[in-house]
């Protein structure tokens, strides 16, 4: 049992556990494995820097879930789980990083022990913490159990925020608000990048409102220049030069849920293509906005954001957007929903995404996106930052 400030009720993991239970009876799983540390957390409370060893939550149709991971992690599952003790079980430390013996095997004799040796057991296939070698171990020391995909089963419970993950997301909100406003006081030309990073990260920890800072589930991304041409690079020590635009991808968390938000800076007077890329972008997010209410689909956000982009003479070739919540690195997304061509998700209340329309140039990047939750008749913006180019000599 926690023994510390709970981040939710019992009675909220409960209504968690029985929706997931749903869920498995629907696909024939007398049992789920779960390996992703935001679906461990969300399903049991647990929460530590612990995820680089193998650690799941096992959730069956009777009793409580069990917490499995490696022994000395087992003291922060009884500081930060709503079970009781007797469902926290540890394996020796000889498990950890060792090639000549694996942590499945012990799983695999907790499974045993709880009946499953027969059971059809879902598992996370396409996760980033379970391996090909866990799965083989899994399948060659339980040769009768049935190994199932349940690769984002528990990612889609998620999928509907509760008032309290709300709360916790407008918190979020509140600190990347802040970090924003960092960015443009201290930003430079000639300031080295990682002393910028600095600020931000800085900035970030300590938080917002009195609520404080988590850490991201994504470092900053932070390019400049032709370095902003591509999406996903994040910083070094060289100064940053006048008339280069510089894309900020941030993230505020507080007790792991995550409110990303990017805005793009500009040194110098702007080049016309990037006004005019700006005006494209801004008049698409009002068009995908336009769409962001229940009963509509995922891909029709999509499509009137590209729609309205294209007109523009712009091209946006990957997805504008995808769902966000509670994340443990490497990632801030869900793994779910998708503003995209395709994607008929009908949206709910509650729901939360990253409106993502970052466009790529030939020669620097241009990034102004928003967090946003549905409503129960329309949507609202998590951030009040003010939607534009930023610009500063």
């Amino acid at each position: 049992m926690t023994t510390y400030e709970a981040n939710f009720t019992n009675s909220e993991y409960q209504r968690r556990v029985d929706r997931t239970r749903k869920t498995m009876a629907a696909r024939n799983l007398d049992a789920i494995v779960v390996s992703d540390p935001s679906n461990m957390s969300w399903l049991s409370g647990y929460d530590g820097w612990s995820f680089y060893v193998y650690q799941a939550v096992i959730l069956t149709h009777e009793g409580e879930p069990v917490w499995w991971g490696r022994g000395m992690d087992a003291l922060g599952a009884r500081r930060t789980v709503f079970m009781e003790d007797d469902c926290i079980r540890g394996y020796d430390d000889t498990y950890v990083q060792n090639p000549e013996k694996h942590p499945m095997e012990d799983l695999s004799t907790l499974l045993s022990e709880m009946g499953l040796e027969q059971a059809r057991i879902g598992v996370e296939m396409d996760n980033y913490y379970y391996s090909a070698r866990a799965h083989d171990t899994l399948k060659t020391k339980l040769p009768k159990a049935t190994f199932m995909d349940a690769t984002a089963l528990v990612n889609w419970e998620r999928a509907v925020k509760s008032e309290r993950e709300i709360e916790y997301m407008e918190r979020a909100a509140r600190i990347v608000e802040e970090m924003h406003v960092r960015i443009l006081e201290v930003a430079v030309p000639g300031m080295r990048k990682n002393d910028l990073v600095a600020e931000i990260y800085a900035t970030g920890i300590r938080g917002a409102q009195g609520f404080w800072g988590d850490y991201p589930a994504i470092v900053p991304m932070a390019p400049s220049g032709m370095d902003a041409t591509a999406p996903h690079l994040t910083w070094d020590d060289r100064p940053m030069q006048p008339n280069e635009a510089t894309f900020f991808e941030i993230a505020g968390a507080h007790r792991r849920y995550q409110c990303p938000q990017s805005r793009t800076l500009f040194f110098g007077d702007v080049p016309q293509k990037y006004r005019d890329a700006e005006s494209a972008v801004l008049d698409a997010i009002d068009a995908g906005l336009e769409q962001a209410k229940p009963g509509n689909r995922a891909e029709d956000i999509a499509n009137a954001f590209n729609a309205t982009l294209n007109k523009a003479g712009f091209e946006k070739d990957s997805r504008c957007g995808y769902a966000i919540g509670i994340s443990y690195p490497p990632d801030w997304g869900e793994r779910t929903i998708s503003f995209r061509r395709g994607d008929k998700t009908i949206l709910e209340p509650g729901m939360t995404f990253h409106f993502m329309p970052a466009l790529w140039l030939d020669d620097g990047g241009l990034e102004i996106t928003e967090p946003i939750r549905i409503t129960e008749t329309g949507h609202e913006c998590f951030c009040t930052t003010p939607r534009k180019l930023f610009v500063s000599a």
